[in-house]
């Protein structure tokens, strides 16, 4: 079966682009796997593809103007079916699979919750020290994510207590690494957030 790719429309007409890495950064800054630097409207590190096991999934990585599939605009991880109409900016991609590939689909068993931009950046401070070279290394503090992101420790709190909530994760031991499970596992949060 032929790899999935996309329909760039650009001023000058329709581009394609093969989705052979599992992995393709979108936006204005040429550094982008796929660079939009014709279009105003396109954050510099707008959004990013995907691919999962069963399937390809898009990610808005905090724009300014937003990422939209089939006219919706996505808050996190909307997973992608041939066919599927991505519009970031004013620039529009076609998601396309070859004439009688699956348009398969990735199914998260239990989505993440829907969280505010300052619990994803505490969630990534949570979280950063997970992928340190470090091998048996904890959940940051409250006071290291305080410090990180310039907050008091009672607002990293509050946001903790929110996040607690969403995700349910109850009270007990090691609950900021549960938390860091939960937030992982149901990708509220990738490996590349956390580089």
């Amino acid at each position: 079966m032929a790899e999935p790719w996309l329909e760039v429309h650009t001023p000058k007409g329709i581009t394609t682009a093969t989705l052979e890495a599992p992995r393709l950064t979108i936006g204005k800054a040429e550094s982008n796997d796929l660079p939009i630097p014709w279009d105003p409207t396109v954050s510099k590190a707008h959004a990013v593809l995907e691919r999962y096991t069963g399937g390809w999934a898009l990610r808005d990585l905090s724009s300014t103007n937003g990422t939209f599939v089939n006219g919706q605009r996505i808050w996190g991880e909307r997973p992608l079916e041939a066919g599927d109409e991505v519009r970031l900016g004013s620039t529009v991609i076609m998601f396309r699979a070859s004439t009688g590939a699956r348009a398969e689909r990735t199914v998260a068993v239990d989505p993440p919750p829907l969280i505010t931009a300052r619990e994803r950046d505490v969630l990534v401070a949570l979280c950063r020290p997970l992928v340190s070279a470090d091998v048996f290394t904890e959940p940051a503090s409250i006071s290291r994510i305080a410090e990180e992101l310039f907050v008091s420790t009672a607002a990293v709190k509050q946001h903790l207590a929110n996040l607690y909530a969403k995700f349910g994760v109850a009270d007990g031991d090691g609950r900021r690494a549960r938390l860091a499970n939960a937030a992982m596992s149901r990708r509220a949060i990738t490996l590349s957030d956390l580089s």
